[in-house]
């Protein structure tokens, strides 16, 4: 990330408005650069724009690949301007809401589109498909004969598939291949769909000064395209289930800690020698990100020091033990090979020095959120007088937290916290989530990314998820008229009162 004081907003791409259910990246897209650009912003974060699974809720930290793009994502309007979809196809949709996204709805229709758009692809000339496909083979070969089992087998995750397909013996993938060219051919298709309307998005946010803030999950889900195809990356056994999986202790979001469930890295080879294909395989994943993206936000950045080993057999996180991570001669491999990173920590939850020393030598900037500052006295490292350099990123809330609204009227958070809140913010009480916006405008951090429902004002029907629950997250969407010239202008002016105005 660059030096100048910089703010932008944190907003799922799932959110945005559109008449297909789901935010995508067609019009609503463009609009919200437009609206980000007229509110002096310089970044738009969102969560991870995999594809993902119904068993998880549709949580974009359980996708079914670290390198594909959610279907859901693509936008039908830009399908019928290319010839594939008629405005037809168009008209026969669900009723859906505009507040929320209803994935029970959303997912057939969508699907239904996409396939339709296959059909008419393969009668026209099909242009740099073939080109794509040959460029992105290194995952997307897997990814689509993955995706076309996956179909034929009923959604079953891939582990209970018939042995020789879970095993990938090579004559069991070649008539896979064969039987099921067309379905692999579709799995390509949506994607080289996805990739040429991201690509564009891109050419459209650079020239008006929006950066893109990408999130890759240190893990993925064991039912991915990923520990399929490499599965001597991951600590799993004779039957393909991991031997332990991961999560997190007992924290501020719960009592027994999370168990995510996600397979552990087999971050060790053989003699006690690095995993050089665990390596190889995080080098193109970054490889991949940041062609996508300009800023990568690494979600449990802490794993990386030392991760938390839950036994498979354990139904929560409470007997886990901390394990050593990787560390710093991980990132010296990935950056001897790629590059700078341009990467911002999630170090959120249970910090040691260790992981602080750990972020401060690769100099990426970590996370303050100002919703953790006030349960506690002067010293908590939340609160913007704390904060020791400039080198960090303050958000009021993140995706996992309520709204501040939502916070400011729980009663789970204790008055005395709220008291404080208002006292430090110099308020009333009366207009709490523009506090805190002006709080994280005005630190010292280098850079301060906002929710969109806390730039709205929006209270806890609007939160984005809870962790530690199962179902009724991921769903929330901005409607089209929430997103005014007025509400840009606010945005303007405060964060050039607070000299961080592009």
């Amino acid at each position: 990330m660059d030096e100048l004081r910089s703010s932008g907003v944190l907003m799922h791409i799932s959110s945005l408005p559109s008449g297909y259910g789901i935010g995508d990246l067609g019009a609503g897209a463009r609009t919200f650069v437009d609206f980000l650009a007229a509110a002096g912003q310089c970044h738009w974060q969102f969560l991870p724009i995999g594809p993902c699974s119904r068993v998880f809720d549709s949580s974009p930290y359980m996708s079914l690949s670290a390198f594909a793009g959610n279907p859901l994502l693509v936008d039908p309007e830009q399908l019928v301007k290319e010839g594939l979809l008629s405005v037809d196809d168009l008209r026969d949709r669900p009723e859906m809401s505009e507040y929320s996204v209803d994935f029970d709805k959303v997912i057939p229709y969508k699907t239904a589109l996409l396939r339709q758009a296959y059909v008419n692809f393969k009668q026209q000339d099909q242009g740099g498909f073939s080109g794509f496909c040959q460029d992105e083979a290194s995952w997307l070969d897997d990814y689509a004969l993955f995706m076309a089992i996956r179909n034929e087998q009923q959604q079953e995750a891939w582990c209970c598939w018939p042995s020789n397909l879970a095993a990938r013996e090579e004559q069991a993938l070649a008539s896979s291949r064969q039987r099921l060219a067309d379905e692999i051919g579709y799995h390509q298709f949506v994607q080289y769909c996805f990739s040429r309307q991201w690509l564009a998005l891109r050419e459209y946010a650079t020239p008006r000064g929006i950066s893109l803030v990408g999130d890759i999950p240190i893990y993925v889900s064991l039912d991915s395209a990923d520990v399929w195809a490499h599965p001597h990356c991951f600590r799993l056994d004779s039957s393909f289930q991991p031997t332990h999986v991961a999560g997190v202790p007992p924290d501020y979001f719960s009592a027994t800690g999370q168990r995510w469930g996600n397979p552990l890295y087999a971050w060790e080879g053989g003699n006690g020698q690095v995993n050089h294909r665990l390596y190889d395989w995080w080098r193109q994943r970054f490889r991949h990100i940041f062609a996508t993206v300009d800023i990568v936000r690494i979600d449990h950045f802490r794993g990386f020091e030392a991760f938390w080993e839950i036994p498979a057999d354990e139904e929560t996180a409470i007997n886990g033990r901390w394990v050593k991570g990787p560390g710093k001669p991980f990132f010296d491999a990935m950056m001897t090979s790629i590059g700078e990173l341009s990467i911002i920590a999630e170090d959120l939850g249970v910090i040691t020095p260790e992981v602080e020393k750990l972020r401060d030598e690769l100099g990426f900037p970590g996370m303050k959120v100002l919703q953790f500052a006030f349960d506690s006295d002067a010293d908590n490292l939340y609160l913007p007088h704390n904060y020791r350099d400039s080198n960090c990123v303050v958000y009021t809330g993140t995706h996992d937290n309520d709204t501040t609204l939502g916070w400011f009227f729980s009663p789970e958070v204790a008055a005395e916290a709220k008291v404080r809140a208002c006292r430090y913010a110099h308020g009333s009480g009366g207009e709490v989530p523009w506090d805190f916006l002006r709080m994280a405008l005005g630190s010292v951090a280098q850079t301060a990314i906002i929710p969109m429902q806390d730039v709205l004002g929006f209270g806890t029907d609007c939160r984005m998820n809870t962790p530690s629950t199962c179902e009724g997250n991921w769903r929330w969407r901005c409607a089209e008229r929430f997103l005014t010239d007025a509400l840009a202008a606010r945005l303007r002016d405060e964060t050039c009162f607070y000299g961080r105005c592009r």
